[in-house]
């Protein structure tokens, strides 16, 4: 991957903190946050007790899931308005303000990582993908889950060449992601990579009226079509999945 601008990181520190102060973040359906926290657990295979770090943690959500699911987990978000709504929600859980690209915790640390739809929020993911393989310790694993660009409404709705692309509830940074680019960028890390693909998850929320109005269209046909066999490369979701060498 060639070189390409750095992240905005004060633009992601606004927007997420606007959202916080809408409580308004948590766009998935329960079932849909389910099936990823699923997915999680299928393509790590990590055990009951193993300490994972969920970053991009939003306000929680995932975060807390892993914890009932029983693992050792720790959020970490660039918004600190995020963060501080994640804590009023769920006492008790560990949750702190960080930046993703220098994560406070020490090297070989972690059995696993969450990326929570964090990757796609760089321009040049690389040294996220460095600081993901820098915390967790050898055998480690990952799962990462991004808008995919080959699906159809991800492409028209949500990429800059598109003629029908909407820059509501999205900061400048993000972009749907192609799979064989963020493979290759984990690979390059130094992770033994696998890509699998994910439909049906439902929304609850959408930044834009207009687009919100449609949501129950995009949800039945997320649900139908993009769920056959055929169309599995071109599901909403990528999932980027991989283990520590």
């Amino acid at each position: 991957m060639t070189a390409a601008k750095l992240q905005d990181k004060q633009k992601e520190i606004d927007f997420f903190d606007a959202h916080a102060d809408a409580d308004e973040y948590d766009v998935f359906t329960p079932e849909a946050n389910a099936r990823l926290i699923g997915a999680f657990k299928r393509l790590t295979g990590l055990p009951r007790g193993a300490k994972i770090a969920d970053l991009g943690c939003g306000s929680g959500a995932f975060t807390e899931m892993l914890r009932r699911e029983g693992y050792d987990a720790v959020g970490v978000d660039i918004s600190p308005k995020l963060v501080a709504l994640g804590k009023s929600k769920y006492p008790g859980l560990n949750l702190i303000e960080g930046d993703v690209e220098h994560l406070p915790f020490e090297t070989g640390s972690y059995d696993g990582v969450l990326l929570s739809g964090l990757v796609h929020h760089f321009p040049d993911p690389r040294k996220c993908a460095a600081e993901t393989f820098r915390i967790l310790k050898s055998g480690g694993r990952f799962m990462a889950f991004d808008p995919n660009r080959m699906n159809p409404f991800m492409y028209l709705y949500r990429d800059r060449s598109s003629p029908f692309y909407s820059p509501v509830g999205v900061t400048e940074n993000e972009r749907p992601v192609l799979p064989f680019q963020i493979a290759r960028v984990f690979k390059d890390a130094g992770f033994a990579v696998s890509t699998d693909y994910l439909a049906g998850l439902a929304y609850r929320y959408v930044a834009s009226e207009k687009t919100r109005i449609l949501l129950p269209v995009y949800n039945f046909i997320d649900g139908t079509i993009f769920n056959l066999g055929l169309m599995k490369p071109f599901r909403p979701f990528v999932l980027t999945s991989g283990e520590k060498r």
